[in-house]
C-alpha cells in the first residue's frame, strides 16, 4: 500500500463530524503528547520538534481513524436504546485494547530505541494509559448522554406524529360516515325497508348501530391514546366490516358484493382500526356500482399470514356524480403513513403493498402478532 492509498483509506474511515473533531483537537493534543513522550526537550531543536511531531502526528492520526471506524461499527451494531449498556461495554473493551496496543508501540519506539532523547519510562506509560482510559470513558459518557437525549426527542416527535395521524385518520373516517350524503342515503334505504320489509329494516338498524358504535369507540380511543395500544384485533375489525358491508349491500343491492375469508388462526392478529373500512370506502367511492356491473370486494388471508383487500377496477369518470367529489384521497395515504410510523417503533413490521392493473386494485396489509 502506498502512502497515498493509506491517507485515502484513513480519510474514508473518518466521518465528517469526526474530521471536525480531529481538526479542532489534534493540534493541541499533539503538542501535549510530544511533551509526555520527549519532555521539555522536544522544543530544544527544530529537528527534534519536527521529527517527533511528524511521527506522533502520524501514529495519533492512524489511531484516531481506527477509533472512529470502531465507534461507527459499534453504533450500527447496537443502535437501540435498550442496547446502551452493551454498546458502552463493547466500546470500552475495544478502546482499552486499542489504547494498549498503541502505547505498547510507543513504548517500543521511545524506550527501545531512545528516540529524540526521550526519558519515557514504563510507569509513565501506565499512567498515560489510565489517563487515556479515563478520558475515553468521560467522552463516551457525554456522547451517550447526548445520543440518549436525541433518541428521546426523536421518540417524542414520532409519538406526537403517530397521535396526529391516528386522530386525523379516525376523524376523516367518522366525518365520511356522518356526512350528509352518506347519512341521507343510509336513512333513505332504511325508509324504503320500513315500508317494504320491517324485519329487514330492524336488522338494518342493528347493523347501523354497530357501525356507528364502533366508529365512535375507535375515535374516542385514538384521542385518549398516543401509543400503539390502540391496535385492534382482526376479528373485531372483520366484525365491524361485516356490519358496514351490510349497509352498503342494502343500499346498492346486487351492485355490491363483499367476500371475506380469513384463516381462524389469524383472527387474533392485530391491525390498525378502521383500516379495512377506509379501503372498502375508497373502492365504493372510486368505482361504478351497478347490478349489471357489480363491484366485488375480497378480503382474504394470504399464505404469508398477511391480509389482502382486492376489488375489481371499474373507475368512475370525473362527472360520475357528487359522491366521487366527496373523496378526500387521504385514506390510503393515511394507512401507509401510520404503518411507516409503526415501523419506526417496531422494526420488524413490514409495510402495506399497493398493486393496480387494468383488472384489480389490491392492497396487502401486514398483520401484527
Amino acid at each position: 500500500m502506498t502512502k497515498g492509498e493509506l491517507i485515502a483509506g484513513m480519510s474514508g474511515a473518518i466521518g465528517p463530524k469526526s474530521r471536525w473533531s480531529y481538526a479542532l483537537t489534534m493540534p493541541v493534543f499533539l503538542m501535549f503528547f510530544n511533551y509526555l513522550m520527549v519532555g521539555p526537550g522536544f522544543v530544544s531543536s527544530w529537528k527534534t520538534f519536527l521529527g517527533c511531531t511528524l511521527m506522533n502526528g502520524f501514529l495519533l492520526t492512524v489511531t484516531f481513524a481506527i477509533q472512529s471506524k470502531i465507534n461507527d461499527n459499534i453504533a450500527r451494531r447496537y443502535p437501540k436504546l435498550d442496547q446502551t449498556l452493551r454498546r458502552i461495554f463493547v466500546s470500552i473493551a475495544a478502546h482499552a485494547g486499542l489504547s494498549g496496543i498503541f502505547l505498547l508501540l510507543i513504548a517500543w519506539l521511545y524506550i527501545g530505541f531512545g528516540l529524540f532523547g526521550s526519558a519515557l519510562t514504563i510507569p509513565r506509560i501506565l499512567t498515560i494509559y489510565l489517563i487515556n482510559m479515563g478520558a475515553i470513558m468521560l467522552v463516551m459518557g457525554i456522547q451517550e448522554s447526548i445520543n440518549a437525549i436525541g433518541r428521546w426527542k426523536h421518540h417524542e416527535v414520532n409519538r406526537e406524529r403517530l397521535m396526529k395521524e391516528n386522530v386525523n385518520g379516525q376523524l376523516e373516517s367518522l366525518k365520511a360516515q356522518v356526512s350528509p350524503h352518506f347519512l341521507f342515503n343510509t336513512l333513505n334505504s332504511l325508509s324504503t325497508l320500513i315500508a317494504e320489509d320491517p324485519q329487514k329494516a330492524e336488522q338494518f338498524v342493528d347493523e347501523m348501530a354497530r357501525v356507528y358504535r364502533y366508529l365512535l369507540q375507535t375515535n374516542h380511543a385514538s384521542l385518549d391514546n398516543s401509543d400503539l395500544s390502540q391496535l385492534t384485533t382482526l376479528q373485531k375489525e372483520l366484525s365491524f366490516i361485516e356490519s358496514y358491508g351490510h349497509l352498503l349491500k342494502t343500499r346498492y343491492g346486487d351492485g355490491m358484493k363483499l367476500y371475506v375469508h380469513v384463516e381462524k388462526h389469524l383472527l387474533n392478529r392485530r391491525i390498525l382500526p378502521l383500516t379495512l373500512q377506509l379501503l372498502v370506502e375508497n373502492a365504493v367511492k372510486h368505482n361504478v356500482i351497478r347490478a349489471s356491473r357489480p363491484l366485488t370486494i375480497f378480503i382474504l388471508s394470504t399464505q404469508e399470514g398477511n391480509l389482502m383487500v382486492r376489488n375489481n377496477l371499474q373507475k368512475k369518470t370525473l362527472t360520475a356524480g357528487a359522491e366521487n367529489l366527496e373523496s378526500t384521497g387521504v385514506g390510503l395515504v393515511n394507512i401507509i403513513t401510520k404503518y411507516k410510523i409503526l415501523n419506526e417503533h417496531q422494526k420488524h413490521i413490514s409495510q402495506p403493498v399497493v398493486e393496480s392493473n387494468h383488472e384489480f386494485f389490491t392492497v396487502t396489509l401486514p398483520l401484527i402478532a
